[in-house]
């Protein structure tokens, strides 16, 4: 199959970039980045195909191109001071201009990616799904911590010194020699397991 992505040019890259800004000066309250994907799917401006948004490598480049074109009219807009691009997955919003903010002042990681796009043509499906899955296994790791300092009636933050206390406390505690309950003293020695490889 071929995935090969043809390049899109300065005008196109333009016309796309305007086209958004129409659409957000017609949604004062923001979109998210579900919904302006649609959008440009359903008016089927190149770049956006109406391919499924469960392709991985679609959905990437889909992803990519937008925020690469979100960020160019938020620099764009910030030159003119005549607005300000809030840029979040969750929320895209056009804001007013505010002279003297700090907001495009630093550096911005997100900013620099976006910005160079050369990731849109050269990600293959491959890298793409090894991302994702890079993705789920910290964001698993995430929620097994989050379990673990639960077992534990701990909450971040949190330090290691401070978790092996509250470990030795529900251990004694629980331990079946002094009469406590095994499968609460197997949870905390599996909590204390989890902890130790991120704190310790």
């Amino acid at each position: 199959m071929n995935t090969a992505l043809e390049r899109l040019s300065s005008s196109q890259l333009l016309n796309l970039q305007q086209r958004l800004l129409d659409i957000l000066r017609q949604q004062p309250t923001g979109l998210g980045e579900y919904e302006l994907l649609k959008q440009l799917q359903k008016e089927q401006h190149i770049g956006f195909p109406r391919t499924s948004l469960t392709n991985n490598l679609a959905l990437f480049r889909m992803h990519f191109l937008l925020f690469h074109l979100l960020y160019r009219l938020r620099d764009q807009l910030w030159e003119e001071h005549s607005g300000y691009l809030h840029i979040t997955p969750l929320q895209i919003q056009l804001q007013l201009y505010q002279s003297g903010s700090a907001a495009l002042c630093g550096h911005d990681a997100l900013r620099d990616y976006y910005l160079d796009i050369t990731p849109l043509y050269e990600t293959t499906e491959d890298e793409v799904k090894e991302r994702l899955q890079w993705f789920w296994k910290k964001f698993a790791a995430g929620e097994e911590r989050q379990q673990a300092l639960q077992t534990l009636a701990l909450s971040e933050p949190v330090d290691y010194a401070a978790i092996k206390r509250r470990y030795r406390e529900l251990a004694a505690q629980h331990h079946p020699d002094r009469g406590g309950d095994t499968a609460e003293f197997q949870a905390i020695n599996h909590a204390m397991g989890v902890l130790e490889r991120y704190y310790s």
